[in-house]
């Protein structure tokens, strides 16, 4: 009887993947991982500071000017928001882009480092 392989599986885009998680292997092959979208970091790093100010999406939101359902569109890496978009969701937060942009960057190069790849934060900040 023949084998079967199993069904390829989808590669969602819009899913964060496990960032800490070092690149998974099957049967001794080390499958490449795709690094974290830009948007997903970002969107993780504004729900953090929101949580940590006990904010609501709805407080939060509407001093950014924006709707609560897109500012959670954002924070769930659904949506590619624009650059004034992040500055408005920042400001909200009172915090500056230069420190948001800094977060993400660490948040890079730590996945990078967990994966053992050669990183450079300013590479990263500058991208942004």
């Amino acid at each position: 009887m023949a084998e079967t392989a199993p069904p390829p599986q989808p590669v969602h885009d819009d899913v964060p993947p496990d960032a800490d998680a070092p690149p998974s292997s099957a049967r001794g092959a080390v499958r490449p991982r795709r690094e974290p979208l830009w948007r997903h970091l970002v969107g993780e790093r504004l729900r953090q500071l929101r949580h940590e100010r006990g904010e609501t999406l709805d407080r939060t939101a509407r001093r950014a000017g924006i709707s609560p359902q897109y500012l959670s569109e954002i924070e769930r890496g659904v949506k590619e928001p624009s650059s004034e978009m992040i500055a408005a969701i920042a400001g909200a937060l009172d915090i500056t882009l230069v420190d948001l942009v800094s977060a993400v960057a660490d948040r890079l190069v730590t996945v990078q480092d967990a994966w053992g790849r050669a990183t450079c934060r300013a590479d990263f900040a500058l991208a942004a």
